[in-house]
């Protein structure tokens, strides 16, 4: 992948590889389809061994992105269709087996608007442990799960890997669902896509402010990543809309020397950053209860 296009999506890893090789043929130890799902477009790339991490520069494992541009041409039943689409995506990568806890945890600044997706999930979110603990005729035939919002080492003081293992010394989940916000290389992707994948996540890494990475090694349990690209790197950008305008290639290696580290949002991110962490919120829901509807998630979170 170029080193001047940064982006956090694994389908966009994989088109910037065969861009690169000048060539649309399956890439060694990377297995790709697309489909679609209750009317979104979904990709699936499974980076299969060795070969395939060096080609897209991603930890073997299964990552699936669902597009949800539906949700911002307001179509009717966007957001059941999309909140669906996610939570069908999101089953299958959960351990099988028993009904086992797990701890979700919204990574981000709840203050900057692009980086308060992980939080925001959160607030969406429905948490039932204490329930499962207190009222267990009642909601005994549920799974246990909690939810935490670790913040970031500026305010806390703590790295959120320390107060996610704490977390997970307390509980014992037998999983853990993090939530974050990535970066995408085309503004088309941004706020209008959620990629999902069993290989866990090194929050920070697509705006070069890399943390401890949160994976099963790490953690000791089973993680999976839910993330929406809310960014795009300034350089990045320039380098697509130069490529979609059909015009010559600066050497742009040279170009980011100036560009400061810029990172690009959308005008409206405030609304698209809500509806997106609410999609990923009822999704998560849906896909731990699924005897649950859309409708079930929104009456029991009011």
């Amino acid at each position: 992948m170029p080193a001047t296009k940064r982006t956090d999506l694994a389908m966009e890893a994989r088109e910037l590889f065969q861009q690169s090789a000048k060539e649309t043929t399956e890439i060694d130890g990377v297995i790709a389809r697309e489909y679609r799902l209750h009317g979104c477009p979904v990709t699936r790339v499974e980076v299969k061994n060795e070969k395939g991490e060096q080609a897209l520069g991603k930890p073997a494992g299964t990552y699936v992105t669902v597009e949800t541009q539906g949700l911002m041409r307001h179509e009717d039943g966007a957001f059941k269709r999309s909140v669906q689409a996610v939570a069908d995506e999101l089953s299958p990568l959960l351990p099988v087996g028993g009904i086992y806890g797990v701890l979700l945890a919204g990574l981000g600044n709840r203050d900057i608007t692009p980086d308060s997706v992980g939080p925001l999930a959160m607030r969406y979110s429905i948490v039932t442990r204490h329930l499962v603990d207190k009222m267990p005729e009642e909601f005994g035939h549920m799974r246990p799960v909690a939810a935490i919002a670790p913040g970031v080492l500026g305010t806390t003081g703590m790295e959120s890997a320390e107060m996610i293992q704490g977390a997970i010394q307390h509980m014992r989940p037998g999983a853990v669902i993090i939530v974050d916000a990535l970066t995408s290389r085309r503004l088309s992707r941004l706020c209008s896509t959620v990629q999902i994948a069993d290989s866990g996540i090194v929050p920070g890494s697509g705006v070069g402010n890399a943390r401890a990475a949160l994976n099963k090694k790490t953690l000791g349990v089973p993680v999976i990543s839910v993330g929406v690209p809310t960014v795009v790197d300034a350089v990045t950008l320039m380098s697509d809309l130069t490529e979609q305008a059909g015009l010559p290639e600066p050497d742009w290696s040279e170009i980011a020397k100036f560009s400061g580290g810029l990172m690009v949002t959308p005008k409206e991110i405030d609304t698209q950053v809500e509806n997106l962490a609410r999609v990923v919120g009822y999704a998560l829901s849906i896909a731990l209860h699924p005897e649950m509807s859309v409708e079930d998630v929104q009456g029991f979170l009011s």
